[in-house]
């Protein structure tokens, strides 16, 4: 084999092998019909009706135990700005109460526990 051939197959191999080391993202998809987002390998689901806040954490398909966690959710609705503290649930982050959540409504949710944060998260809403 030629030199030149060799550095050619060497030269793939390499290629090959870090684009598939790259390319170990998942798709995520939502078990509470909400939108998800992936964050620190986190799979957070955000789910929002007009009266209802949730939050959903799970780490490779398990539930992440939420105790002592908080999250601030910011939601932008065109030109509108609502702030809304989510306090601890059953299982998940939440708040009930009155919110603009029209499909294009996007949410960012700041997630922390014992006052340091976790992740920042974003969501655009269907």
């Amino acid at each position: 084999m030629k030199l030149s051939h060799l550095i050619l197959v060497f030269t793939v191999s390499i290629s090959s092998g870090a684009l598939a080391a790259d390319n170990h993202a998942h798709d995520v998809k939502p078990m509470h019909g909400g939108a998800v987002a992936e964050a620190k390998d986190v799979e957070y689901e955000f789910v929002a009706s007009a009266d209802k806040l949730q939050l959903y954490m799970r780490d490779h398909g398990k539930p992440v135990a939420v105790a002592g966690m908080t999250a601030k959710v910011t939601l932008l609705t065109g030109s509108e700005k609502q702030e809304v503290q989510l306090q601890l649930g059953e299982g998940k982050l939440e708040a009930s109460g009155s919110f603009k959540v029209a499909a294009g409504t996007k949410a960012v949710v700041a997630v922390s526990k014992g006052g340091k944060s976790v992740a920042s998260v974003r969501f655009t809403l269907k």
